[in-house]
């Protein structure tokens, strides 16, 4: 089929890659001319594994082609089978004036609303076009996770759809077929219902990791670990293991937004969420667990102390750093006149185009690199290259053996028995020998 995709979100570049990679004859409408060169040279424009592959595969078998925004207007009109529109959410006069101009072109067309737009936006778009019998508009929630969103696209666990009309449906799945041969993935409910679903599976994500954030923070105080306690709640078939891991605060461009679309749409409805809200107060509070710890553990002198810090990016697999907790880490240790290294293997652009240039910032190449003369070290993000160091040779670079694990990768007894202090997310040492063989 004839497919056009408009923006430049990580949800448009991956619908239109995994569509053209199937057979499909896409077009992807850049709405930025950075973004369009650089698309145009077989870059993508997010560090996704396989992403660049693949783009650069359907590109040179002729699959996908690229327009900016700007001539898109000028183009000879096409016979679309759908338009899927991902754009930002700031982005609502442009998906108004794309839908009318493609209700005026396209006398028959689907359009495919994949933007996190406010609830009722699907229906809103539906209203601006002249023809509800040949035209019509359904949502499909961008559920991607970032680090994994090529392989959440074309092995999808659930595919939301909201959808009123039979023909639409029909032509959408057709579209989608490739994707949903094991089984049938499809989920369909109204556009306003599927449009509030991705908002509270989102709400629902971030309640549980703040919490468990929250139990962590209490086991410190009791001096209980929580991993044994993690282990044993995940393990009540009621709640399950996912997002129960505790650390030091969740971002991320989508998964932050997101929470805050739903507050949003909370306060505006007049309902409003005291449990969202301390959702939300506990995630940032939780992104400065670090320097509290550092904190006590120099008895507040951390002037001129010089911090190594694993992990800028908000999780393994992205270069981004959209409401990383390293930001609010590194203005508080700034703030107290330390200085830091930092290492990461992908997101050190995008903290170097943050911070600027600074005296007390420098950016390291390696990880040994980072931790060189550092008072301590920091862990933020759980990158594999991270799991498993030289431990005798970090704490000979290290002036001091502390580590600061916020993701509680780390095993507390072996680094306290090779001489690290160490201080996790609720994590406790102490007699680890009855405990390891219930679980183990």
């Amino acid at each position: 089929m004839q497919l056009l995709v408009v923006g430049s979100s990580l949800g448009a570049q991956v619908t239109a890659v995994a569509l053209a990679s199937t057979g499909h004859q896409v077009c992807l409408i850049v709405d930025e001319m950075p973004h369009y060169h650089a698309l145009e040279q077989g870059r993508s424009l997010w560090r996704e594994p396989g992403l660049d592959s693949l783009l650069q595969e359907v590109q040179h078998q002729g699959l996908l082609t690229l327009s900016s925004l700007e001539a898109w207007p000028s183009l000879p009109s096409q016979p679309y089978a759908a338009v899927f529109l991902a754009l930002a959410p700031n982005q609502w006069s442009l998906a108004e004036s794309i839908t009318l101009r493609l209700g005026q072109m396209l006398p028959e067309f689907l359009l495919v609303n994949q933007s996190t737009f406010p609830v009722g936006s699907t229906e809103a778009l539906q209203a601006l076009l002249p023809d509800a019998q040949h035209q019509a508009t359904v949502c499909l929630p961008d559920l991607l996770q970032e680090g994994a969103a090529l392989a959440g696209w074309t092995r999808p666990e659930r595919i939301l759809l909201g959808c009123k009309t039979d023909w639409a449906e029909e032509r959408l799945r057709e579209i989608l077929r490739p994707f949903n041969r094991r089984q049938d993935h499809f989920m369909v409910m109204s556009p306003r219902e599927a449009e509030f679903t991705k908002l509270a599976i989102t709400g629902m994500l971030a309640t549980r990791l703040s919490f468990m954030n929250d139990m962590a923070n209490l086991a410190d105080a009791l001096q209980v670990d929580i991993e044994a306690v993690r282990q044993g709640v995940g393990s009540d078939p009621r709640i399950g293991d996912q997002y129960l891991y505790p650390g030091c605060g969740f971002g991320g461009l989508s998964f932050s937004r997101d929470v805050m679309s739903l507050a949003t749409t909370l306060e505006d409805s007049g309902v409003g969420s005291e449990l969202l809200e301390e959702v939300l107060v506990i995630n940032e509070r939780q992104k400065e667990i670090l320097f509290r710890k550092a904190w006590q553990h120099f008895e507040t002198h951390l002037q001129g102390k010089t911090f190594a810090i694993w992990g800028a990016a908000f999780k393994p697999g992205s270069d981004r750093i959209d409401n990383a907790p390293v930001l609010r880490l590194l203005q508080a240790l700034w703030a107290q006149g330390a200085r830091v290294q930092v290492h990461d293997p992908k997101a050190l652009d995008a903290l170097a185009a943050w911070a600027g240039e600074r005296d007390d910032l420098q950016l390291c190449a390696t990880a040994a690199e980072a931790v060189d003369g550092a008072d301590a070290l920091m862990l933020l993000t759980e990158w594999k290259t991270y799991w498993s160091p030289d431990f005798e040779q970090l704490r000979r670079q290290l002036r001091t053996p502390v580590i600061f694990d916020g993701r509680n990768i780390y095993d507390p007894q072996y680094l306290q028995s090779i001489g690290f202090t160490y201080y996790g997310v609720g994590r406790q040492a102490g007699d680890k020998t009855r405990t390891t063989e219930v679980w183990r």
